[in-house]
């Protein structure tokens, strides 16, 4: 009778135990699809911005899967070639794989697929930290259906270049949600799993450092079990991040630039952290006027009134936070996670000429939503047992109705993401003298056949970059003055271009194919050479140079240029063209029928590779 009793107990204890499980999932699924649903338009957007050229559209291999181009994204770790900046070899991966999967320049979906995939699972896994934390599914799904649906992760989501702000997050949460997940099974030691998801976070995007200083916010509260022993505990992950650290500066340095505190003003240091925490609070709170770039000020400083403001705003928040700790710890400690967490692009290292960004937000709002957790907890009952079912509606209701409001906006930021030149046009009207969208949105006009338009943004980007940037907008403007037909002006802003920075090695690429075109071989293969010479990772530059060394019937010079192009980008399927038009010049047919075939398995659509395969066979068959 008494082991009838005893399994009569556990049996009811199990579904006790699992009920909350299957209460969680049953949210989850419900807080997915409705994250679902309103990004739904992010899978069309069509819009590029910032750092997506060498991200994706000149970036042979990304545009080229293979597991030699896999390899070059793991071991180049100092000096990254194929982007410029730190070392982020997963993020890369992940893009590759996007194009194995039939993602390309005039295909973006499966790239926005895979974000908002991305996007719904870090949802998901919100949800099951807060749940981990504080033991409520409902309060854990109404948090999480907040952050998947608010207007900030909009940016993520449609800006093919931030995969790297997803993936991270997605490695940073499972590392937290399985920390969290140890320690409540009686387990101090850091897990290998831990461990292993936070060297994917760092090798996603560098910006995961502080995850091991959030671990440790989270063992003050709400783990209550901060201790010299659990700081120890935590040294493996400090050294890999430090490591990680050193490898970015160094990396950072050498393929782009990196602003130490030295080189600029000190004294606007706190200020700048000050307008950050007061600007992201507002964006968060009222996601009004968002933009994907927020030019630093031209007056910057206690005589502008958004940092007067800033600061004083600062102060009150701090003093607030300190007094809150008369009755918790969760309002200081939220947000001092949130805080550390968005710390490493509070611009004290300037790696970008933005004073903030919307993705900068996304993974440290979870300090923001484990305070509305715990608040939201405090209101309906403490120990997951409702005590005021009537203010629990009231929460539900007003959460939902928070909700509805962010899909709207969401909805409504997301138009601006159908293409590039609508993108552009919002955010200059908010950042109207931005050399960097000028010249983004020039490209724009000029790839969908609007040049005067273009031409009319070369000389609007003039007025507004410093002299030093002049030679970016001339090289633009030969380029359209070109495609106009104007040759001799078109020449005459090539090489204003390249004398304002004689190391340009676009504008000396634009410009040699100008006189390649007008059969000035001997002067434009000088400037490909310069353009090598200042950018080896150019494989367009070589393939330029195999063509002109093979109209002047430098055969072997071209056959050179051409390898040395598919060295840098094995999926170029021009220079296996160009090469098997070599070897079938040179009689060589078995060499020339590979190489138009393999031109043929990279771009089936490739009329001239299958017309030049069509006559080798020819030839071959006739010479038998």
């Amino acid at each position: 009778m008494k082991q009838v009793r005893n399994k009569l107990k556990a049996d009811i204890e199990q579904r006790y135990l699992t009920r909350p499980q299957k209460v969680l999932a049953g949210a989850i699924i419900a807080v997915c699809a409705a994250v679902l649903f309103v990004h739904w338009p992010a899978l069309s957007a069509k819009a590029t911005f910032v750092d997506d050229e060498q991200y994706l559209l000149r970036n042979f291999t990304v545009q080229n899967p293979s597991w030699v181009s896999a390899k070059q994204f793991l071991v180049e770790v100092l000096k990254p070639s194929t982007v410029k900046g730190y070392y982020q070899p997963l993020s890369m991966i992940s893009l590759m794989v996007d194009c194995a999967f039939g993602g390309s320049p005039q295909n973006f979906k499966p790239f926005h697929v895979t974000s908002l995939i991305l996007h719904l699972a870090n949802t998901a896994l919100i949800i099951v930290l807060l749940w981990s934390l504080f033991g409520r599914p409902w309060i854990a799904a109404g948090a999480g259906l907040l952050f998947g649906l608010h207007p900030l992760t909009v940016e993520p989501i449609s800006w093919i270049s931030e995969r790297k702000t997803l993936l991270a997050a997605f490695f940073v949460l499972w590392s937290l949600v399985l920390y969290v997940r140890s320690v409540r099974r009686g387990n101090s030691k850091i897990c290998l799993s831990c461990v292993l998801t936070y060297a994917l976070a760092l090798m996603s995007k560098p910006t995961s450092t502080p995850l091991p200083v959030l671990m440790l916010l989270i063992d003050y509260w709400p783990l209550r079990r901060l201790k010299w022993r659990t700081v120890l505990e935590k040294l493996p992950l400090f050294v890999i991040g430090g490591i990680s650290a050193v490898i970015t500066f160094i990396s950072q340095s050498r393929s782009a630039s990196v602003i130490v505190p030295h080189n600029y003003n000190l004294a606007l240091v706190p200020l700048v952290i000050c307008h950050n925490i007061i600007f992201y609070l507002c964006k968060m709170v009222w996601p009004a006027n968002l933009s994907p770039y927020y030019a630093i000020p031209d007056q910057f400083g206690f005589s502008a009134p958004m940092v007067i403001i800033s600061v004083i705003g600062t102060c009150i928040l701090i003093l607030l936070l300190v007094l809150s700790l008369r009755w918790t710890r969760a309002a200081l400690t939220g947000w001092l996670i949130f805080f550390v967490a968005i710390f490493p692009t509070m611009q004290i290292l300037q790696f970008s000429d933005v004073i903030a960004s919307d993705k900068f937000a996304y993974l440290p709002s979870i300090g923001l939503l484990m305070i509305l957790a715990a608040f939201l907890g405090w209101i309906c009952g403490s120990d997951g047992i409702p005590q005021h079912t009537a203010k629990c509606i009231v929460v539900a209701i007003i959460v939902l109705m928070l909700a509805g409001a962010e899909s709207f906006a969401t909805r409504r930021y997301l138009t601006h993401w159908r293409d590039t030149a609508t993108l552009c046009e919002h955010t200059l009207s908010m950042s109207p003298k931005s050399p960097i969208i000028r010249r983004i949105l020039y490209r724009a006009y000029f790839l969908r056949g609007d040049i005067d338009k273009g031409i009319e943004q070369c000389r609007q980007t003039l007025r507004y970059e410093s002299d030093n940037e002049h030679a970016f907008s001339y090289n633009d403007l030969g380029i359209a003055l070109w495609s106009q037909g104007r040759k001799d002006e078109a020449i005459v802003c090539l090489n204003k271009a390249i004398e304002i920075d004689p190391n340009y090695s676009e504008a000396h690429y634009n410009l040699g194919k100008i006189f390649q075109m007008q059969g000035k071989d001997d002067e434009a293969i000088k400037h490909f050479y310069r353009a090598i010479g200042n950018n080896a990772y150019y494989p367009e530059v070589y393939n330029a140079l195999g063509l002109a060394f093979q109209k002047q019937d430098k055969l072997d010079k071209a056959v050179e240029c051409y390898y040395k192009a598919l060295e840098i980008a094995p999926g170029y399927a021009k220079a296996h063209n160009n090469l098997g038009l070599v070897f079938l010049k040179q009689n060589k047919l078995e060499e020339a029928i590979s190489h138009f075939q393999v031109a043929l398995r990279i771009n089936p659509n490739f009329t001239e590779a299958r017309l030049n395969l069509e006559q080798a066979i020819k030839t071959r068959y006739r010479d038998k």
